[in-house]
């Protein structure tokens, strides 16, 4: 993910950074625009490989039947972070509470305590899923952050969040199961080496 050169019409009044997103997203089709830690970042639209992952990595949430009623799946919902006025993020997975929609802060982003789990499936932006938002979802106080580092072909569970970031990252590579904390709403471990299959551009 990288940040966005700004360029905002000469007017009395200078954009807001949340106008200056919504203006990007409008002339970038595709991109993700976000705001951390009061910089726009704009990430190009995800390969076929990063959709594969996420597609895969929804199966074992559906079966564990955590869209329901008490917790709904879902892709690309905005959450507002406190770490800045204008703070947003665009998680590419979460499980949130069923009545998340109750929750709506502003610009169609939820109130991050609706949240149960968030997760990345890294792109070429894989530093900032795995240092910046690190911290901001720690400061959210998500409960679980997941990341497919797609470049190292490793799964990552963070639990715990401290202000600074979380108390424990667990790491796990293809073999290996990732568990779940029980906390997202049902028992369940993530097969790595089927999600990281799934994430691999074919050569």
């Amino acid at each position: 993910m990288s940040a966005a050169a700004v360029e905002h019409p000469c007017d009395d009044e200078p954009e807001t950074l949340l106008e200056t997103a919504n203006r990007l997203m409008e002339q970038l089709p595709g991109h993700r625009v976000e705001i951390i830690g009061g910089l726009v970042t704009v990430a190009p639209p995800r390969d076929g490989p990063h959709a594969k992952a996420l597609t895969t990595l929804m199966v074992p949430f559906l079966s564990a039947g955590l869209h329901g009623e008490e917790s709904n799946v879902l892709q690309g919902i905005g959450l507002w972070l406190p770490s800045g006025p204008e703070d947003y993020v665009i998680p590419d997975l979460a499980i949130v509470d069923a009545d998340f929609d109750e929750h709506l802060i502003e610009n169609n982003c939820y109130d991050p305590a609706c949240f149960r789990l968030v997760l990345e499936v890294t792109s070429g932006n894989y530093q900032t899923d795995l240092r910046h938002k690190v911290t901001a979802y720690a400061q959210a106080k998500i409960p679980v952050y997941v990341i497919v580092d797609r470049k190292h072909s490793r799964v990552h569970v963070l639990t715990d969040p401290l202000p600074s970031g979380y108390d424990r990252h667990e790491v796990y590579a293809p073999g290996q199961q990732a568990p779940l904390p029980t906390s997202i709403g049902a028992e369940l471990s993530l097969d790595v080496d089927g999600i990281v299959r799934a994430g691999s551009p074919k050569r």
